[in-house]
């Protein structure tokens, strides 16, 4: 203990110094907003949905409150474990060599806490963009699919570059290029050397540059090049990076920092010129868009999304005749828009169905083994055409916007009403990160409040059923988790269903030749989470021990399940309520008072109970009988 702290307090020291001496940025900001207060609070109870609500907001995930705790750390400590799993998830913190890491190690409430902070190293918890970058950085080397649309070539090198990324990178590329778009070939001067330029374009395209330039005067001209270069193309990070040195720590945060600042120009870049320059249009003429390979933003393809049919389409209209209406517009980067018309028949008013179409680069399309096969492929959408071809694509606008915003940025922001829908997207396309993004939100956000006694509010109620089935389909377990508690926790609402009966059915059927002793795994995990849901009621009363699968009967034998509800029933009877019936005590008289009936509360069954916990024990014993019933209808043993 005595060592433990030494540690601490010599891994806050040397933090410190580092700090104050400006080699080190604080990797834990004091924050005393009130967003980040109620984020540290959400942490405290485990609340998952107020979580990811903040972590969606941007919430600095790495701050610590004014009594010095991060919320790694709160969460950790009041041993909430999918907290933990959502902020490590999400990047938060957690180094074994600084002193906030070893608080959160030393505190964590339990060993399965600790070991899943152990198991998030520092490539996996603070960088989260590393597949972003190791991807725009395979570029440079990628020679199938052919992506790249320029070369810049040297005395002794020919690069074969990407126009866009150029132009996100480099101040100077962006206004040539911009003023050229057509320019398919660029001749670099022959008085730098062809080292320089090879380390420049290593960090446009977010590759890390190393010092070993190698000795003498071949090093320094090699940096005199890079030098030149930095200035030319207004990228003064270059050089400052070549000269910075120091230790792992510094190095790691050196790299981290212009990652984060290569993916913010990226996304700058793509909000200003994919997402502002995607196009709406009636979809009946969504593939006579024709728009030209020079275009200013360098796309190579053009991505369709459709609209969901309206239930108005063809519904009567009863207002004047419109007239006639023939509308011409110029062209928008390539793209002759009209002219066309538009006529509306004067006994029905129909709204066409829309398409919007997004201007996209195959080499950040590539990120999708969907794609990645689509463009290497022989097929149709791999070959070379005068024109930009239209992929349409079977999602909603709103849905391939999260899945492009993803794989040009790694940001994966979007609400509940969605996610579903983009979890199915990222699991056809084959973006496993986004497909576990989609699941995370599902799960939190789709969480809500609930205590014990199943009480949410109406807001935050979803279509479980769908959530379940979609995890089903996906192979996404964590859904399948999320759906099982969410039920068990509401399961006198969902119980008498027909298609909660359904849902039994399906699960039963997912096991390959079944059998009719085989589980049924969905009911297992209902259970399961019933048994945690009233766990906590029944804790400090003993009766808890009735519900461990594995609890020993006094014998040294495990006790089974009819056992434990004997053990229930024997104890709710000694505390005179006879939980058979759901009956109020036994020497109560047959007839209630008003003023008796004032105090008491009601179980599932509609009968009275002495108080909150003698309801919990008979509403329990209720939902583990109505399960085994309906496992009965549905001729299951399970």
């Amino acid at each position: 203990m005595v060592l433990k702290k030494h540690q601490i307090e010599a891994a806050l020291h040397a933090e410190a110094q580092a700090i104050s001496a400006g080699k080190l940025k604080e990797d834990n900001p004091l924050d005393l907003s009130e967003t980040f207060r109620v984020f540290c609070e959400a942490c405290r109870r485990g609340d998952l949905k107020v979580c990811q609500e903040k972590i969606t907001e941007g919430v600095n995930i790495n701050a610590r409150d004014k009594f010095d705790y991060t919320p790694l750390i709160l969460a950790s400590l009041c041993g909430h474990y999918e907290v933990v799993q959502l902020l490590l998830e999400s990047g938060a913190l957690c180094e074994r060599d600084t002193f906030q890491g070893e608080r959160c190690l030393y505190n964590a409430l339990n060993d399965r806490i600790r070991n899943l902070l152990l198991s998030y190293d520092y490539a996996k918890s603070t960088d989260p963009l590393q597949p972003l970058a190791a991807h725009i950085t395979s570029l440079l080397t990628r020679e199938h699919p052919k992506t790249a649309d320029i070369t810049l070539t040297t005395p002794t090198e020919a690069f074969h570059l990407h126009k866009f990324l150029l132009s996100v990178r480099s101040p100077y590329f962006a206004k040539k290029l911009a003023a050229a778009p057509e320019t398919a070939s660029w001749k670099l001067s022959s008085n730098i050397p062809t080292q320089s330029f090879e380390i420049a374009l290593r960090y446009l395209y977010f590759s890390e540059v190393s010092a070993d330039l190698g000795d003498g005067e071949e090093e320094q001209a090699i940096l005199t090049g890079i030098d030149k270069i930095s200035r030319q193309l207004e990228i003064d990070r270059l050089f400052e990076s070549i000269l910075e040195s120091g230790d792992r720590r510094q190095a790691r945060q050196r790299r981290t920092e212009e990652v984060n600042r290569g993916r913010d120009q990226l996304n700058t870049w793509f909000q200003a010129n994919i997402l502002a320059n995607k196009v709406t249009i009636n979809t009946d003429k969504a593939n006579t868009v024709r728009w030209d390979r020079d275009n200013g933003i360098f796309a190579d393809v053009l991505l369709r999304a459709d609209d969901e049919p309206t239930e108005d389409d063809d519904e009567p209209h009863d207002g004047p005749t419109e007239p006639t209406v023939r509308n011409t517009l110029g062209p928008l980067n390539g793209i002759p828009i009209g002219p066309f018309t538009k006529s509306r028949s004067p006994s029905r008013h129909r709204t066409p169905r829309k398409s919007t179409l997004y201007p996209a680069h195959r080499a950040m399309l590539l990120r999708s083994e969907y794609f990645l096969t689509m463009f290497s492929s022989a097929f149709r959408e791999a070959q070379p055409t005068p024109h930009l071809q239209v992929i349409t694509l079977h999602y909603t606008p709103a849905v391939l916007e999260v899945v492009l915003t993803f794989l040009y940025t790694e940001r994966a922001d979007f609400g509940l009403d969605i996610a579903i829908d983009v979890l199915f997207a990222a699991d056809a396309l084959f973006v496993e990160k986004l497909k576990q993004r989609a699941a995370v939100i599902i799960s939190t956000l789709g969480n809500g409040a609930t205590n014990s006694r199943g009480e949410t509010d109406a807001e935050d109620v979803l279509d479980v059923y769908e959530v379940v089935r979609a995890g089903w389909d996906t192979r996404v377990h964590r859904l399948e988790e999320f759906g099982a508690r969410y039920i068990a926790y509401r399961l006198e609402w969902y119980i008498d269903e027909e298609e909660f009966a359904e849902l039994v059915r399906e699960s039963a059927a997912r096991i390959v030749g079944r059998q009719e002793t085989d589980t049924v795994e969905l009911i297992d995990d209902i259970r399961y989470y019933l048994s945690e849901r009233f766990r906590l009621r029944f804790e400090d009363s003993g009766i808890d021990e009735m519900m461990d699968e594995d609890a020993d009967d006094g014998t040294g034998h495990p006790m089974h399940a009819s056992d434990r509800d004997s053990a229930a029933l024997s104890l709710q009877e000694d505390e005179g309520v006879d939980v058979s019936s759901g009956s109020s005590p036994k020497d109560a008289p047959d007839v209630y008072t008003p003023d008796m009936m004032s105090g008491a509360v009601r179980t599932l069954d509609g009968e009275f109970a002495g108080d909150e916990f003698a309801q919990d024990a008979i509403n329990y014993q209720i939902l583990l009988r109505k399960i085994d019933r309906l496992l009965e209808r549905l001729k299951l043993d399970a």
